[in-house]
């Protein structure tokens, strides 16, 4: 906690065991209940913790160009029951901060984001993990920085401390008080010991990510179908922890889920991040959606991450981004043919 208290210049942090039980406690130690705004655009840990709470997900859409929360939605959906948003920082690209800064004041609502993918982030110099009341991190094996397993809270209100430490020890005060029922979720020392030694490696991680991702911008970005995030503006600090393109199949002459299955016979896996949809899970059925969700919707049906992790090399890359291009030209040539 300490040296993770210094990398993020936040002095109210918790670890735990992983990141869904962070969040989890999280919301149940700021008592947030009744209605909560957010994404159906996430991994699904993001509302079965609101799920867990006994909360109610209220799903709005989506910006088209970095897939966070749009605000527009957001402030749309709010209802007397609306008690906080949860936002999340998809593929580690800031939410729109301000404006759901500003509507969460507004609506005397709790902010909170779900930051799991934006370790590392900064936005006008400072972590995004000082904006809004409660962000939580995962440091799953998956992610850019890791633990091999666990989480981590930081938060506004440093009183929330003493609760969360409750929560994740069985709601031990002592050896001999047990004041609230908590339940096991503390990191371990193995996972604090792996997470310290791959946190001076972290500099050196994001920079070779950067230099893989500036080379399959280069490398497919004349390849008709394949559309990339819009770059960052300049007050943002990336973390380059994922590869999202999306597949236009009218231009690039199949779907993203053809396209998919045949990387697959290279050996080249990509992940359908994040296909389907939260609400169209068969747990959430029963979840009424008011909000259309046509960007979500059409987002999802075209997303695609490639490969982008530390040990993947360069020529590497230049080989997925050939056979990427040997696809899309012996597809269309079939279909002139």
């Amino acid at each position: 906690e300490q040296i993770l208290s210094e990398y993020f210049d936040a002095k109210n942090i918790c670890l735990f065991n992983n990141g869904t039980l962070a969040l989890q406690i999280g919301l149940q130690g700021m008592n947030i209940s009744g209605e909560v705004i957010t994404t159906p655009f996430t991994f699904v840990a993001t509302s079965h913790a609101l799920y867990w709470n006994k909360i109610r997900p209220v799903f709005v859409d989506i910006d088209p160009n970095h897939y966070t929360l749009e605000p527009k939605a957001v402030e749309a959906a709010i209802t007397p029951w609306t008690t906080a948003i949860l936002a999340v920082h998809v593929y580690g690209y800031p939410c729109q901060l301000d404006a759901l800064a500003d509507i969460a004041r507004r609506h005397n609502l709790k902010l909170i984001y779900d930051a799991a993918h934006a370790f590392g982030v900064k936005v006008n110099g400072k972590s995004i993990c000082h904006y809004g009341d409660m962000s939580m991190f995962s440091f799953h094996a998956t992610k850019l920085y890791h633990s091999i397993e666990g989480g981590m809270l930081t938060f506004k209100d440093e009183g929330l401390k003493t609760t969360f430490n409750y929560l994740k020890n069985f709601g031990f005060k002592n050896e001999v008080e047990v004041v609230m029922p908590g339940t096991n979720a503390k990191m371990n020392e193995f996972q604090a010991l792996m997470g310290s030694l791959i946190l001076r490696h972290m500099d050196g991680v994001i920079e070779r990510s950067r230099n893989i991702d500036a080379l399959y911008r280069n490398l497919l970005k004349d390849v008709p179908g394949i559309k990339f995030p819009p770059p960052l503006s300049e007050n943002v600090k990336y973390n380059y922890a994922y590869e999202p393109v999306e597949i236009i199949e009218e231009e690039f002459g199949m779907g993203r889920d053809t396209l998919y299955e045949k990387l697959k016979e290279y050996n080249i896996y990509c992940r359908r991040y994040f296909y389907p949809l939260v609400c169209d899970y068969a747990c959430y059925k029963s979840v009424a959606v008011n909000d259309s969700l046509v960007v979500g919707r059409r987002v999802a049906e075209q997303i695609l991450t490639l490969p982008i992790y530390d040990a993947l090399t360069i020529g590497e890359v230049e080989i997925i981004c050939d056979i990427i291009k040997n696809i899309h030209m012996n597809t269309n040539y079939k279909d002139h043919a």
